[in-house]
């Protein structure tokens, strides 16, 4: 009876232990629960069960970890689309949802990257996108929201052939700016369309390009591109709206006006242009930059 009770009691102690008894007497036939000794070996057992299971505990936390990060980071040059959307601090979230709404309208593929994710981002990383597009926002608070080593990266992914679409804000970062910028440029800084000195900050202004009628498009305190690029559309005093040209190996376009806005941002303003034609140059803009394609220039 001894046995019995010894098995119980042990049992009662460590009740999620009990099926490790019945394995243990049957796996070792000479071992008999309640003789000298029996206890070692059962402490054994339990020893090299528990490191078993902490092992594997480690692993499924590793696992974990690992699928975490996995989702929070942008895809690997193995299935990247072609194309790089920052949404990151200072973007406007709602110029970002218009830029998507360009990309979707096109069937184009592309993924997205905040501020952290692209810091954390190398340059053979970013090499693996074809474009990367930076939408309106607060130039500034861009460039201030990404480490020196980022701007940097990106700078010499652009010189290694990754194309760069900027849009407003981006297109200021993609210059020689006061805050932490791309400097794509080879050292030109740009200044903002002459409105903005006479405290106009929204407006319908026409852009005028080679051999097509001029485009009302939303502007809002966009910058103008004087002495970089070839001139692919103009603000009616004749500055630089729309450029193009090379920096390094890669193609780069930059527009200071939003032909990719919506028809619910111009409430309260008259457009001759109508926002689908609009939306669609943001698509023929998006397409140049993604494919190298020259538009027709000044």
């Amino acid at each position: 009876m001894m046995p019995n009770k010894i098995t119980n009691t042990y049992e009662q102690i460590y009740p999620c232990k009990s099926t490790m008894v019945s394995k243990l007497t049957r796996h070792n036939p000479g071992v008999h629960v309640g003789r000298p000794g029996w206890h070692l070996t059962m402490k054994s057992e339990i020893r090299r069960c528990s490191h078993l299971v902490k092992n594997r505990s480690i692993q499924l936390i590793s696992c974990i970890a690992a699928l975490a990060l996995t989702a929070c980071a942008p895809p690997t040059s193995n299935d990247s689309p072609p194309i790089l959307l920052f949404n990151g601090t200072g973007t406007s979230p709602n110029g970002v949802k218009a830029v998507e709404a360009v990309l979707k309208d096109s069937h184009l593929k592309y993924a997205t990257v905040n501020s952290q994710q692209l810091n954390g981002m190398s340059e053979s990383q970013l090499m693996a996108y074809r474009l990367m597009i930076v939408p309106g926002g607060n130039y500034t608070t861009i460039g201030n929201s990404l480490t020196p080593d980022t701007t940097t990266n990106i700078h010499n992914a652009v010189q290694g052939g990754l194309n760069y679409l900027g849009i407003c804000a981006g297109g200021l970062l993609a210059g020689n700016a006061t805050c932490n910028s791309l400097n794509l440029t080879s050292g030109v800084r740009f200044g903002f369309y002459a409105e903005v000195n006479r405290g106009i900050h929204k407006a319908a202004v026409a852009i005028a390009g080679v051999g097509t009628p001029a485009l009302e498009h939303y502007w809002e305190d966009g910058p103008q591109f004087t002495g970089w690029g070839a001139v692919v559309g103009k603000y009616p005093d004749g500055t630089p709206a729309i450029v193009q040209g090379t920096s390094g190996k890669g193609w780069v376009i930059l527009c200071g006006v939003h032909p990719e806005a919506p028809e619910n941002w111009r409430r309260g303003m008259t457009f001759t242009t109508p926002a689908s034609v609009a939306n669609g140059y943001a698509g023929t803009l998006i397409d140049a930059a993604l494919h190298g394609t020259w538009l027709p220039n000044y």
